[in-house]
């Protein structure tokens, strides 16, 4: 098996995965996993394609992952793992599906507008 290339967006971060088979070492930007995200919910949204595939300790992960904070960064990395194992598994798509892993959220911060203290929040309003 090749080394398959995946792409996964949440916010503003961006995770691309790099996906070869072997003992299920899981790199992120040169750094072990449990080294990089440090709480277990973390750990367990990067890890959450392989365990509802059931393919935990067969592949190989290197991630190179930029932007946004940590949760954006562990949800898009999740996302990018799950394009990948629908690729080397067609048959993976029907578990990843109906637990929302293969959509990408496309929930962004709305932009600040000129006149307005935030993007929604206006300055206060004064009658006399």
């Amino acid at each position: 098996m090749e080394v398959v290339h995946k792409i996964g967006r949440r916010k503003t971060a961006v995770a691309r995965v790099y996906v070869s088979e072997g003992k299920g070492n899981i790199t992120i930007n040169k750094r072990d996993l449990n080294e990089y995200f440090t709480t277990g919910t973390l750990q367990y949204k990067v890890k959450q394609a392989f365990t509802l595939t059931d393919t935990e300790d067969t592949y190989d992960v290197k991630v190179n992952v930029y932007g946004g904070g940590i949760t954006g960064q562990a949800e898009a990395i999740r996302l990018a793992l799950s394009r990948a194992m629908c690729e080397i598994d067609a048959e993976n798509r029907a578990v990843l599906k109906p637990e929302g892993l293969l959509t990408r959220d496309p929930r962004m911060v709305e932009r600040k507008k000129f006149g307005q203290k935030k993007a929604r929040k206006k300055f206060q309003f004064s009658k006399r």
